[in-house]
């Protein structure tokens, strides 16, 4: 078996019991995908980043859940790029995941890390009305609780999310969907997570992301839909690019999580968060 280091850590927080849990294994060379599942699976976390070399200007990246591999993971490229930091130094990290070169710059902010991943170039398309349907069912949600002032849409900064705006914030809070319901959907449709969201302000969000692809119920921080969002503001114009937005996640959770995400005027988007030692 090949030999690495696996370490734990929390992004986007400054407190070990909040934000997102992410494992992040370091070796010379990647082991097999049917050892990395495993690890993943034995971690628990909702995704664990498998990363190699150790050195080099290049390390290629995996991204694994406890039940699959997911093709890019941003809490797990956060919590990789402070492990960078600390073992390496500050500085811009090159990571090839599997859609795509992200690169990770590194800083060291009042004693703890902070990274900031580049994401592959968004995209997006307007959700269907059958998509719709079947996910306010699988949410047990109605019409009447969207906010169409952000039309639900596919976005991708890569992987795929839907992206559901709702009215009030009660909606958010109150989450119990039908998991079994929705992760059939969404592997249908090739979803990552939902990004259910709350705009409180022009550049304020709230956020909740169900992962139940991963077999977890709820992602307490994920920054791939943050940056997904990130591209489908720009592309809609529901932002005036460049400009930068907030979003609050984990709250319901009882994980409060802060993605800071950049939106420039092209190009992929960035996403800022802590990561801390668990």
């Amino acid at each position: 078996m090949t030999s690495g280091t696996l370490h734990r850590l929390s992004a986007f927080t400054t407190d070990p019991n909040g934000g997102n849990p992410a494992g992040v294994w370091i070796g010379e060379a990647l082991p097999e995908p049917d050892t990395m599942q495993r690890i993943a699976a034995e971690v628990g976390f909702s995704e664990t980043a498998f990363v190699a070399p150790s050195v080099g200007a290049n390390r290629t990246v995996r991204y694994f859940s406890p039940e699959a591999e997911v093709s890019f993971c941003g809490h797990a490229t956060i919590a990789t790029g402070v492990v960078l930091g600390e073992e390496n130094g500050e500085g811009t990290y090159q990571l090839s995941t599997s859609v795509g070169l992200v690169s990770v710059t590194v800083n060291q902010r009042d004693g703890i890390y902070e990274a900031s991943l580049t994401s592959v170039e968004p995209e997006d398309m307007p959700a269907s009305s059958a998509l719709v349907h079947e996910a306010l069912s699988a949410l047990r949600w109605t019409q009447a609780d969207l906010d169409y002032s952000v039309l639900p849409a596919k976005a991708y900064a890569g992987a795929w999310h839907l992206i559901l705006a709702v009215v009030e914030a009660d909606r958010l809070t109150n989450l119990d969907y039908d998991f079994e319901a929705l992760k059939a959907l969404m592997l249908q449709e090739n979803l990552t997570t939902l990004q259910l969201i709350w705009r409180e302000s022009p550049d304020v969000f709230h956020a909740r992301n169900p992962f139940p692809v991963g077999g977890i119920v709820e992602d307490p921080a994920t920054g791939a839909a943050a940056a997904a969002l990130g591209g489908y503001l720009r592309s809609a114009k529901l932002v005036a690019a460049p400009t930068t937005i907030l979003i609050h996640q984990g709250e319901a959770m009882g994980r409060p999580s802060r993605l800071v995400v950049s939106i420039p005027s092209e190009g992929g988007i960035v996403v800022t968060g802590q990561a801390v030692r668990i």
